[in-house]
């Protein structure tokens, strides 16, 4: 087996009296989506800003591509792209311009640097808008530019934090099928997301953080099963007195929960039609009811309510 494309051992970084990154171990495999999951604040910013070699470790060790980020920084430049939450780029020049810069930057000659920016910018749907300024670009314009730019400069691993902050609905399903289609391709990417239920469909494994640690790891499918012990969701829409407790006594209902809109619950195997049933032989009213999927969001809160009661 190879060796991990990014490995973290011990990872430890301090401003001050405040601790934002605390003995963090991390592996990332060649080709896989890994996500760093959890909210504003928790430490995957910093984390990622020490992977990259642009703030130093208070503590512990870092290897990416094979290469140490502080001490062999253009090594990993090289086979590193990057995008940050708010990317930068030159307003007043055009895309292509803004490309052909950072070709240069990189000691590619014109004629082969044209070649592959004209191939990015096709890739992520931009030929057309590479001769306007950056500044008449919207923000989902701008990241696919930061993409093609990752790709005309060739890189293997692919670091993006917080890729669909700020784009609607349809702008981050887009930029989701793109980073699908670099994973067919071979590229390892790193993903920062607060936004949990939105990227969790795309990563093969994910690390959830907390208060600069890493809680809980793995595959998606694995924490959901080991977190929620594999319990469907069930969203109920009704209306009545005590229901909660009739529904916690139907079997196969592990927990009941209430909802904005009713009530969430969470049973082993296909409950709805008893679920029902027995909201009706109470009295209730039942306005609907269906299956959900159970989200990262919900393994999340689940693993934390239990770190707090713990303490």
């Amino acid at each position: 087996m190879s060796d991990p494309v990014i490995r973290a051992e011990a990872l430890t970084k301090r401003y001050g009296s405040a601790l934002a990154v605390d003995g963090l171990d991390l592996t990332v495999e060649a080709g896989e989506v890994f996500g760093l999951l959890g909210p504003n604040g928790s430490g995957k910013t910093t984390t990622i800003l020490m992977l990259l070699g642009l703030t130093e470790p208070t503590a512990g060790r870092v290897v990416v591509a094979g290469f140490d980020p502080l001490r062999q920084p253009l090594e990993v430049k090289r086979r590193v792209g990057y995008m940050p939450d708010s990317v930068g780029f030159y307003d007043h020049l055009s895309g292509i311009a803004n490309l052909r810069y950072t070709a240069a930057l990189c000691g590619l000659k014109a004629a082969e640097a044209d070649q592959r920016i004209a191939a990015a910018l096709k890739r992520v749907r931009l030929e057309e808008a590479g001769g306007k300024p950056v500044r008449a670009y919207s923000r989902g314009m701008r990241q696919r530019l930061a993409i093609a730019e990752i790709l005309m400069k060739g890189a293997a691993v692919a670091i993006l934090d917080e890729p669909t902050g700020g784009l609607d609905p349809q702008s981050t399903r887009d930029f989701l099928e793109l980073i699908r289609s670099l994973k067919q391709e071979g590229m390892t990417i790193l993903l920062s997301s607060h936004l949990l239920d939105l990227v969790q469909s795309v990563c093969d494994r994910v690390a959830l953080f907390h208060r600069g640690r890493i809680g809980l790891t793995g595959r998606v499918d694995d924490l959901l099963r080991d977190v929620l012990g594999g319990s469907q969701v069930i969203r109920v829409d009704a209306r009545g007195q005590g229901l909660a407790d009739v529904i916690a006594r139907v079997p196969g209902v592990a927990r009941v929960t209430k909802a904005a809109d009713g009530f969430r619950v969470e049973a082993r195997g296909d409950a709805r039609a008893a679920v029902a049933r027995a909201i009706v032989e109470a009295g209730g009213a039942l306005m609907s009811i269906e299956a959900g999927h159970a989200s990262l969001e919900e393994v999340y809160a689940r693993y934390f309510q239990g770190v707090r009661d713990a303490a």
